[in-house]
């Protein structure tokens, strides 16, 4: 899918539909990180409450039952509020779903059920309707607004593969205002070369995919941009824009994406007065890995979020709040580091434990010798088929001519994490 110029990665549904008042149950049991994350156990000390994450995407549908009384519309600016509620697809709704859904009538539970979900709809080439392409705002002016808002969170499931000097510069404008950014690097394929923006924008979260054995996705890009994984296969969701049923088995960065958004939602309405760099580095320091922290690889990056293992410790120290925790990739020679503006207001853990979180357990020694950051490309196949492209892909105005014209400065400054 492409909203207004870049792709997002579109949940693809492998399998088939179920309707959720036909079986209730069926849906959160295909949830299957929700056990080895313990969520049950999270949710006894936070469910995200107090925290709005704001979900740029298709739009977000709340009348889902999962969504009821979840989605605070009427907090978008009117001028970027066409087709907010208006979902074309069901990706969107999918999304706020994994991160806030409640689990009503046997939908969708969020990681963080007591979340809120501020909904806006980007421009998508996806769009067959010229009037809804033209009027829908654009994610530059998206995040400048919500830079401006009490939403803390910003959840983007979508990419491409185009740098735009505005967008960054939107990007630069949200850190600085305290807000955490969070995207999915892209499903193009371990060897694609790249990173998909926003991922690889400086102060975003970039995040990739891993299955139920916790082996990163054959779909997901890989790079120095990569900054955390998170379950993103046999995810149940929409893929018709009808809601009435589900979809099984969708695939893609962008699920993993969501997750990741309300595991920081989880963690940030236990400790309401930090920063958005405390809970960034919360999620870095507990996140599962078999290796050094300092060195993140270049298909999981720092590895598997372990929310519970921060909710689990109340002596758990974050750290200074303006010091920026991922300072060594988010600054470039000569530029001055983003100083966040103090706020106005005050793995998965499967069965395997922190092996799953850490990339390779029970997987072949290829998997786990790419999942360690090898400079082997081909340690491990990529499926790069369209079919399990799990992102909102978007078209940036004349990005694509910075793609043919500028090939060899988009080349250096995708150029990451290489190991």
């Amino acid at each position: 899918m492409r909203l207004g110029g870049i792709v997002t990665s579109t949940l693809v549904g492998v399998g088939v539909a179920f309707a959720p008042e036909a079986a209730a149950a069926d849906v959160q049991s295909e949830q299957w990180y929700l056990g080895p994350m313990q969520a049950e156990k999270m949710w006894k000390v936070s469910t995200g409450q107090g925290i709005k994450v704001a979900v740029i995407d298709s739009g977000v549908n709340p009348d889902t039952p999962s969504l009821e009384g979840q989605v605070l519309a009427d907090e978008v600016p009117k001028q970027l509020a066409y087709g907010a509620t208006k979902d074309y697809d069901g990706h969107g709704t999918t999304m706020a779903e994994l991160i806030a859904g409640t689990g009503a009538d046997g939908g969708i539970k969020g990681l963080a059920p007591g979340a809120e979900i501020v909904p806006y709809r980007i421009t998508s080439s996806s769009l067959n309707n010229a009037k809804d392409e033209e009027l829908a705002p654009t994610p530059m002016e998206v995040i400048k607004a919500i830079a401006d808002s009490d939403a803390r969170i910003i959840s983007m499931s979508f990419g491409s593969p185009a740098y735009e000097p505005e967008f960054e510069a939107a990007v630069k404008y949200a850190a600085s205002h305290g807000k955490l950014l969070i995207a999915a690097v892209g499903n193009e394929g371990r060897d694609s070369g790249y990173i998909d923006y926003p991922a690889a924008y400086p102060y975003v979260i970039g995040v990739s995919s891993i299955d139920e054995k916790s082996r990163i996705s054959d779909f997901a890009q890989s790079g120095r941009y990569v900054d955390l994984v998170a379950p993103g296969e046999n995810i149940p969701g929409y893929c018709k824009p009808s809601f009435d049923q589900y979809c099984h088995d969708l695939v893609g960065t962008s699920s993993a994406t969501a997750i990741t958004s309300a595991a920081a939602a989880l963690i940030w309405s236990a400790h309401p007065d930090w920063t958005a760099n405390q809970v960034t580095r919360a999620l870095i320091d507990t996140a599962g890995r078999k290796w050094p922290k300092d060195e993140p690889t270049a298909t999981a990056g720092y590895g598997t979020i372990r929310p519970r293992s921060v909710l689990a410790n109340p002596n758990y120290d974050a750290g200074e709040p303006y010091s920026d925790p991922l300072a060594k990739e988010n600054t470039q020679k000569g530029e001055k580091l983003v100083t966040e503006i103090p706020p106005a207001s005050a793995s998965p853990e499967p069965s395997a434990g922190d092996s799953a979180a850490s990339q390779g357990a029970g997987g072949t020694a290829k998997d786990k010798q790419a999942a360690a950051g090898s400079d082997d490309a081909n340690a491990v196949s990529a499926n790069a088929s369209n079919d399990s492209s799990s992102t909102l892909w978007i078209t940036l105005g004349g990005a694509a001519a910075v793609v043919v014209i500028g090939g060899g400065a988009f080349a250096v400054l995708r150029a990451r994490r290489a190991n």
